[in-house]
């Protein structure tokens, strides 16, 4: 794949910040998928604490914190109120910022970490990078990572619907579901459970159960199911910050995410769910090679032919005109952040096959926590990022 060329033309601070994430994270992606082939993933290569086992209980939680508002904050709550004593973990993506429908994060994830030990969290690790997979191999990689924490309990928000509540009496037993087109089928018996379509919430907890049940891990009566808190709304925060009226969605934020928001806003390092770093999509739209496309997650042969017929492009609007409409309708937003990301398919396949290369360890309330923590998993390749 051909290098873009950094512009010459002045940039805002965000911008660049943006452009440096990119590249930064992109290089350590690369790093991960050389690690596989040199280290085995039950290397630690933590030493500072001793490395006794431990039976304190992980509760290991999936969540975007884009931002975290009081529906996560409730979860978080419900969860440790029934294992008081347990260790609970956010998982938070992850490299280059992009989100499950592949907008750019408002926050960075240091930010996002920092906001859930503020609030609760015991720890907070580094999820896979969501915005360049496709939704089975990003929750492929989450199955995989709550597999390497060991994870005990698996707290899960979800939008109460009286069809739904079969599925997760399943899933509770540690029955796996497989989400189809506009079906829900119980993966051992074929049967189908549910016709039409699941709130997103939903189909996150019924495609988790199908990868966990993929790689064998068993989740009978891990799961801790709480209902969704009503009036809470990330778009609506998002929106709310970028037309400078955070005020009206204060009630929606503790007020730890408030003070973080506002200092990394200060700082313009915030918002950034707008923001990518459209030279090297529009240097990659324009310049790549056929193959270079062909090779690319997430881009398929209709995209390809009409990037190659439509180019050259001067923005990131006429490149949307060019993606061919997916089933995802977060499809137009992963193709721009592979095209932004550039990692190709071979690649992407090393990487989930062997993922988590490293329990990359994002923030921690405490040394005592941390201590806790490295006891439990002293067999797991550990890492804190600076």
């Amino acid at each position: 794949m051909m290098k873009p060329i950094v512009s010459g033309d002045a940039m805002s601070s965000v911008e660049t910040l943006v452009k440096e994430i990119i590249a930064r994270d992109r290089k350590t992606f690369l790093e991960d998928v050389r690690i596989l082939s040199k280290y085995p993933k039950s290397k630690s290569n933590f030493g500072d604490f001793e490395s006794d086992s431990s039976d304190i209980k992980i509760l290991a939680d999936f969540t975007e914190y884009n931002p975290l508002h009081r529906g996560h904050l409730h979860c978080l709550l419900e969860a440790k109120k029934r294992v008081p004593e347990g260790i609970f973990v956010a998982v938070v993506p992850g490299l280059f910022e992009r989100s499950g429908r592949g907008i750019p994060y408002i926050m960075t994830r240091k930010a996002r970490a920092e906001a859930a030990i503020a609030v609760g969290a015991d720890i907070v690790v580094e999820g896979p990078p969501m915005g360049i997979m496709g939704s089975g191999q990003y929750s492929l990689c989450l199955a995989k990572t709550f597999q390497a924490l060991e994870a005990d309990y698996i707290p899960r928000g979800y939008k109460p619907n009286p069809n739904f509540e079969i599925l997760l009496k399943r899933i509770g037993k540690g029955q796996g579901i497989a989400p189809k087109p506009y079906r829900m089928v119980d993966m051992a018996s074929g049967e189908v459970l549910l016709k039409g379509k699941l709130n997103e919430d939903n189909y996150v907890i019924v495609s988790l159960s199908k990868s966990l049940t993929k790689i064998r891990f068993d989740f009978k009566d891990k799961f801790i199911f709480v209902p969704r808190m009503e009036g809470v709304s990330g778009t609506i925060i998002r929106e709310a910050v970028v037309s400078g009226v955070l005020e009206s969605a204060k009630e929606m934020l503790p007020p730890e995410t408030i003070k973080i928001l506002q200092r990394e806003m200060d700082g313009d390092r915030a918002p950034l769910h707008q923001l990518r770093d459209e030279e090297t999509i529009l240097f990659t739209a324009n310049k790549a090679t056929v193959p270079d496309l062909k090779s690319l997650s997430l881009i398929d042969e209709r995209t390809i032919e009409n990037i190659i017929n439509q180019r050259p492009f001067t923005t990131i609007d006429e490149i949307k005109t060019c993606i061919a409409r997916g089933f995802s309708r977060h499809h137009v937003q992963r193709v721009l952040s592979s095209l932004e990301a550039r990692v190709d398919k071979d690649t992407m396949h090393r990487y989930i096959e062997n993922y988590p290369p490293t329990i990359r360890i994002l923030n921690y309330k405490n040394k005592e926590v941390l201590r806790e923590f490295k006891k439990r998993l002293s067999h797991r390749r550990l890492e804190i990022c600076q």
